[in-house]
Parts: structure tokens; C-alpha cells; sequence
């Protein structure tokens, strides 16, 4: 339905708070979620990843063959054959791990480093054993000593790496110590193991292995969706340009949009693309980026010589960067729009370089919905202890010596959260632990602008959708009660016109107080030469000024005219009649 299922006009004084204002939302499975507002009239280019993206690895079939591979690899290098007999398990690993390479550890953690989850090997941590290495359950991120594994790509070195160190840590060949394992003469650092199977994982990837075993297997491994040439004529059809940045190669690439839209309509798969750029290696190509060069798509390698004309249609480009393309397309920024499953190298390094809109395609989404649905009554618990806690604390104040016990509270609160991150799998939620957000999802409120399980999602939004963030209330905000009156006797700071200094006492009362200082201090438009200052002080905005938020409003810029006539009311032309801007 081309109106979203509202045939009735929305009334924009209808109160927010608390309040439906629509009657019809979609499907959750059909959802594109908001952290900016974002007005898809404005967008004027579609930029794609593939992996993960257009092409969707199916899960967890082609993580256990990329496991498979690694442990392969392993062995070869030298270690123990025993860890052959490991079989690749999906309910173990998460996105978004860091992996302490001092002490081999991989963390779950917030926004701020603060530690919710650490696993050994196989063993999860009590907390008095996370304070042992972890003072205050805290870490600071230093690249040197951490590595994220923020992709779908990293799950199966994940788990590879507590694999090996179970193996290592379990083994009676073998003495742990704080920071590795020795055998006899032989110490093996946990940041070795760690480097052996990054290693590993690259090789495999580096090899071809991985990517010839997907293309002998297409439909076993990558899921084919029809719809997906069918959002990509509408977006042409509503007069965007689309265009694909991948890092993997053109034969690679070929094979895989070939499989992927070819058998739809009589029409090669880079027709749908106007301009397309291959081995970008990103995220350095929204940094310096390397040569942009041109791919003979015939023989797949690469013309001689640097391309230095404007990027034509139909043809396929290697290597560059952000800035180059940018400048051969036109692009200003917020009018391109990328779609990305990497949260570093596709959204982050794209949002902040550039600032580019970003859209970060979450496959586990699906996932969580389901959780968080069916599970929801566990997390309205957690609400209902936390307000528990609360409310027996409330009727202290400074003069209390007693401390109440909340033992019994506080262990109900870990056997909640425990039994919610175990519907998600044995190492939670991407985005939580209870009810503290995780730093995957830090990073994708702060860097995301929509996110999905799918971009096909789009299907079910016209392009001129203005996608509304929602409001963000800060605890002063959210947990005051409205109803209630506020003590005003306390206010330490005014900054409203309706309070001048002559008004205000040193004791903080309104009463006289200031008037002999104000005299000194505060200047009066009829005792001062007009010729020095050419305004006092700021006059008060008479009209709307600007937008909090620019894709709340169709215009980008208020019409020279209607500008030049607020000018002149606020009195803020100069002599010149240069215009001084409004802040």
C-alpha cells in the first residue's frame, strides 16, 4: 500500500509522549531502523559492499567450511593434529568480541570498556576472577593489544581461537601461565597462537580456496533473492545512480553478481550499476586509497597506466579512493548513501571521512527480533528489579547509617540476565547483556545511520521516505516525572532573558541584591555611544533559524529573500549590507 496502511492525516499537535500516533506500523521483519533522520529524497547515489551485503553467506554452513580451512591450516604449521576434532559450533560465537591478546582472553564490553563478558577458552569468568586481571572489570582499547572481530567474517577465527586455547590451557602437555603456555623448553605467548591463526585466516582467504569452494557452490552457500533487481530498477527509475565498492576482486566479484541477478531479465548484472569499483581495499580507500585503474572485464586484469578521466558507465574500475571517486562522480557527502555489513571498514571509515549517510546491514537482526520478542517479558523483569532497587534506596538520605540488603534482589538480576543471553546463545546478544548496550551497538548508533537485517527491506518504503529518528531522552529527562513540581530554590544558574543581573541576588534569590554591582557591570543602550558597538548583545530569534536535525525539513537553505527579510528584522545587516548570520 502506497500510504504505509494511513489513509487519515496525522494532527502534528497530537501530544508524542506515551502516545500511538500511527495505526498501522510494518511487519518487524520488514523494518529499517533509525539512529538519524534521513530524507531519501536527498539521496542522489546508492553505493554497495558486496559480501554479506548484496551476496549473503548462509549461516552457519559457510562459517564451518571457512573453519574447517583454518584449523586445515593450522595443523600444517605444526600444531597438534588433536585440533582437527573440533567441529564449528554457531551457538558459541558473537560479533563484536574483542580478543585481549595479552592473556587470552576474548571480552564482551560497552561503549566505555567496561567488561560484561570474558571467556577463557571455553570458560567463562567469575566476576572475581575478571577483577584478578581486570582491575574494576575495566580495559582501555590499544590496538596494539586488542583485536576487534567485528565481522561475520571473524566468527570462525573466533571460534577457532578458543578452540586452540581451551586445547592449550586444558591440555596436560602443557603449563599455563598468566600470559601463554609452555611445553618443556617451549612458551607459546597467547599473542602468537593469536598471530598463528590470523595467519591462518589469511592464508585461506589469500589462497582462493575458500572463494573457489563458494563459486562451485552457489546455491549451497549464498542465498539468491528476486527481489533484489527489483529494488535496484526502482531506485534507478526514482533518478538515483547506484554504484558497488567491494574489495574482492573482478573474477570473483563477476561470478557472484552474475549468479545473483542474472536469470531475473535478459540483461548482464553490471547494468544495473552505473559505475563499479573492485579491489578498493577499504578501509584505506576512504583514507589515501591506491591507484584507480582500469579492469579489462574480458581477460579480468587490470589496463596499463593510471585512469585519469571522468568514470564512465559499463565500465568496471580497480583501487582509488573515496576522494577520487567522489570528485569523478559529484558526490557531496550527505547525498550518497552506503551500505555496508563491516562496521569499520564499511560504515565507521565511510561516515567519518567522508560523511557519507551509512545503512549497516545486520544479518542477525532477524535473530534478535525473534529473541527480544519472545523474551521480552525477561527483560520487563530486569525493569521490575531495577525499580526494586530504586525504590528501597529512595527513602535514605545522607543521614542514614544503615545499609540496606539487596543481596537477594541483585541475584535475581544476574539469573535474569543470565537466562536472556542464553536465548540469544552462550555469549549473548550483538547488541546487550542485560541492560547494558554492548560496544557493536555504541558503535552502530553512533556511525549507522538506519540499519536492517537486508537493504531489500527498502522495498517497503517510497523514496521519498523521511526516516525519523527517534526521540533521545537523557536520564534528567526520561526518569523525572512530569507531574511532579520541581524545587526552584536550588537553581545555581539562569540564563533566561526573563532574569537580568539587577535581579538576582548573591545568595541566589531574586530580590534586589546585584542592582549597585549591576550598575557597574551591565551597559544600557540609552547611556552609550552607538558609534563603538554596533549591537549590545544578541537579539532573541524572531523566526525559525535552523533545523536540530537538517532531514527533518525539505529545504536545505532558506530563499535569499526570506533570509535577507529575518536578517533585518533581528537588525543584523552591517552598513555594507553584508548579511551576518544568525547562529
Amino acid at each position: 500500500m502506497s500510504t504505509d496502511g494511513l489513509s487519515e492525516k496525522l494532527d502534528v499537535n497530537t501530544p508524542a509522549r506515551g502516545e500511538r500516533t500511527r495505526a498501522f506500523k510494518r511487519d518487524p521483519a520488514h523494518r529499517v531502523f533509525v539512529n538519524r533522520s534521513l530524507h531519501m529524497s536527498k539521496i542522489g547515489f546508492f553505493g554497495f559492499d558486496l559480501d554479506y551485503t548484496l551476496a549473503i553467506y548462509k549461516s552457519p554452513e559457510y562459517e564451518a567450511v571457512a573453519f574447517n580451512f583454518i584449523k586445515e591450516r593450522l595443523v600444517a604449521i605444526g600444531y597438534p593434529a588433536e585440533i582437527l576434532e573440533f567441529e564449528y559450533d554457531p551457538s558459541f560465537v558473537t560479533r563484536g568480541l574483542w580478543f585481549d591478546k595479552q592473556y587470552g582472553n576474548l571480552l564482551k564490553v560497552d561503549s566505555y570498556g567496561n567488561i560484561l563478558v570474558c571467556v577463557h577458552g571455553f570458560r567463562f569468568l567469575k566476576s572475581h576472577e575478571v577483577r584478578e586481571v581486570y582491575p574494576n572489570k575495566f580495559i582501555v582499547f590499544d590496538d596494539k593489544r586488542i583485536y576487534v572481530l567485528n565481522t561475520l567474517f571473524h566468527l570462525p577465527e573466533l571460534y577457532m581461537l578458543a578452540c586452540i586455547i581451551d586445547y592449550f590451557t586444558n591440555s596436560p602437555m602443557y603449563e599455563r601461565n598468566d600470559s601463554g603456555v609452555m611445553c618443556g623448553e617451549i612458551f607459546m605467548p597467547f599473542e602468537s597462537i593469536f598471530q598463528d591463526v590470523r595467519n591462518a585466516v589469511d592464508k585461506v582467504h589469500d589462497s582462493g580456496l575458500l572463494k573457489q569452494l563458494t563459486l562451485d557452490n552457489l546455491r549451497k552457500y549464498v542465498h539468491k533473492d528476486e527481489r533484489l533487481p527489483v529494488l535496484f530498477n526502482r531506485m534507478r527509475a526514482h533518478g538515483s545512480k547506484l554504484f558497488l565498492l567491494t574489495n574482492s576482486d573482478f573474477s570473483y566479484t563477476d561470478k557472484i553478481m552474475t549468479y545473483l541477478l542474472n536469470g531475473f531479465e535478459n540483461r548482464s548484472w553490471q547494468s544495473y550499476f552505473d559505475y563499479v569499483v573492485v579491489d578498493a581495499k577499504k578501509p584505506g580507500f576512504f583514507e589515501g586509497g591506491t591507484t584507480l585503474r582500469e579492469v579489462d572485464t574480458e581477460s579480468g586484469t587490470l589496463k596499463l597506466g593510471v585512469h585519469m578521466g571522468p568514470m564512465k558507465a559499463g565500465r568496471v574500475y580497480a583501487g582509488g579512493s573515496v576522494n577520487t571517486l567522489s570528485q569523478m562522480l559529484g558526490i557531496s557527502g550527505k547525498e550518497a548513501i552506503y551500505f555496508g555489513d563491516h562496521i569499520f571498514g564499511d560504515i565507521l571509515k565511510s561516515k567519518k571521512i567522508r560523511g557519507w549517510r551509512t545503512f549497516l546491514v545486520v544479518p542477525e537482526l532477524g535473530q534478535e527480533l525473534n529473541v527480544w520478542h519472545d523474551k521480552r517479558h525477561l527483560f520487563a523483569r530486569l525493569g521490575e528489579l531495577d525499580s526494586k532497587v530504586s525504590e528501597i534506596f529512595r527513602q535514605y538520605d545522607s543521614t542514614a547509617t544503615t545499609k540496606p540488603d539487596i543481596g537477594v534482589i541483585q541475584e535475581s538480576i544476574r539469573e535474569v540476565v543470565h537466562e536472556m543471553d542464553m536465548s540469544y546463545g552462550m555469549l549473548g546478544s550483538i547488541f546487550r547483556s542485560g541492560s547494558r548496550q554492548t560496544h557493536f551497538a555504541g558503535q552502530m548508533i553512533r556511525y549507522a545511520d538506519l540499519y536492517s537485517s537486508t537493504f531489500l527491506n527498502l522495498l517497503h518504503y517510497p523514496f521519498f521516505y523521511l526516516f525519523k529518528a527517534p526521540t533521545m531522552e537523557m536520564p534528567h529527562e526520561s526518569t523525572v516525572d512530569p507531574e511532579l513540581p520541581i524545587d526552584t530554590s536550588m537553581n545555581l544558574s539562569y540564563r533566561g532573558r526573563s532574569t537580568s543581573l539587577k535581579s538576582v541576588s548573591f545568595d541566589g534569590s531574586r530580590e534586589n541584591g546585584l542592582e549597585e554591582v549591576a550598575r557597574d557591570i551591565v551597559i544600557d543602550d540609552a547611556s552609550c555611544s552607538k558609534g563603538h558597538v554596533p549591537h549590545l548583545r544578541a537579539d532573541t530569534p524572531r523566526r525559525i533559524t535552523h533545523h536540530h536535525d537538517v532531514d527533518d525539513s525539505d529545504d536545505e537553505s532558506s530563499s535569499p529573500e526570506s533570509s535577507s527579510s529575518d536578517l533585518k528584522a533581528n537588525g543584523h545587516e552591517d552598513e555594507n549590507g553584508a548579511d551576518q548570520v544568525q547562529a
